[in-house]
């Protein structure tokens, strides 16, 4: 499998871990969604995100699903997200991912790093621990990890750590990061790829700013895919309609505490994975909220079936 390298563009999907109604990984399930994202036009795949419930998993299981989502993908891309507390932590599972032919390691910066410098030298602390020549993909989410990396600090270390090769960003408000960054490499900063997150919530903006795709999930991955494409293809205002006509649902997922309920119950309609479970101490969606997606779901349906 090719690695992972800085002019990566399109939408790799953030893929839900699916379990069983016993709180078990159901790796049946995890094939058909490893199936569906491509068959519905990833360029790849991230797994064990923080919507991919990593932090529940135990380190044995974290290591399965590595080893099953990267024979599935077979040659096409798949980044492993291995952000941990600790960096003995992300060594074994990067390693042991890259091994398997993993494309790269996502990794978030601990809620410990309080300043510019310390961001800094933590980079240059996994890229030790995962080895010479491993992708990085740094996961800036400030809104989960409580780290605000600045767009200096990410100019520096991209021009100290060479495997340092995409941002996925999560920033919000953070479409002026994204602009700060390209003006950079207009003056001669490194470029990087830039996939943003969010649940594709800014994801024309983000776009129009000079990100090369999306790396997220939405229990719709074909709108991220046609959005991306369009955008590339210079057809801005086609891009915006479609984003427009599945809106309803991404705002919907947006809610905190609840968008992996929505999007795991999206995706077990749409027979994709077996059951919605969220593994403790998360919750599935209540009866009222699973009428309200569910209403949601098929005026998306008849939409589409509207527009041909």
């Amino acid at each position: 499998m090719p690695l992972l390298e800085s002019d990566a563009k399109g939408v790799f999907v953030i893929s839900a871990t699916p379990f069983a109604d016993d709180g078990a990984i159901d790796f049946e399930s995890l094939d058909r969604a490893i199936d569906f994202y491509f068959d519905k036009g990833a360029d790849g795949i991230t797994i064990l995100g923080m919507m991919g419930e990593a932090p529940k998993l135990a380190m044995a299981e974290s290591h399965e699903v590595s080893a099953r989502a990267i024979a599935r993908a077979g040659n096409r891309p798949v980044i492993v997200g291995c952000s941990a507390p600790g960096l003995a932590a992300i060594g074994e599972l990067g390693k042991a991912s890259m091994d398997l032919g993993a494309a790269g390691i996502m990794v978030a910066p601990p809620g410990t790093l309080k300043t510019d410098s310390q961001i800094v030298g933590y980079y240059h602390d996994v890229a030790r621990a995962l080895g010479d020549g491993v992708p990085i993909v740094l996961q800036d989410f400030p809104l989960a990890t409580n780290v605000h990396v600045a767009p200096e600090v990410i100019g520096q270390i991209v021009a100290d750590i060479p495997e340092m090769v995409m941002l996925k960003h999560e920033d919000w408000p953070g479409l002026a990061k994204i602009t700060a960054i390209r003006k950079a490499e207009s003056r001669g900063q490194r470029r990087i790829s830039i996939l943003c997150g969010n649940g594709g919530v800014f994801l024309p903006e983000e776009l129009a700013r000079g990100a090369d795709g999306a790396m997220t999930g939405f229990g719709y991955p074909e709108m991220m895919v046609s959005v991306t494409a369009l955008v590339a293809q210079g057809d801005m205002a086609q891009a915006q309609d479609i984003f427009d006509a599945y809106l309803p649902l991404v705002r919907y997922e947006q809610q905190p505490g609840v968008g992996l309920a929505v999007r795991k119950h999206v995706l077990a309609r749409r027979g994709v994975i077996a059951s919605p479970m969220i593994r403790p101490p998360g919750r599935g969606l209540s009866a009222e909220a699973v009428a309200e997606v569910d209403r949601l779901v098929s005026r998306q349906e008849l939409r589409l079936k509207a527009i041909g």
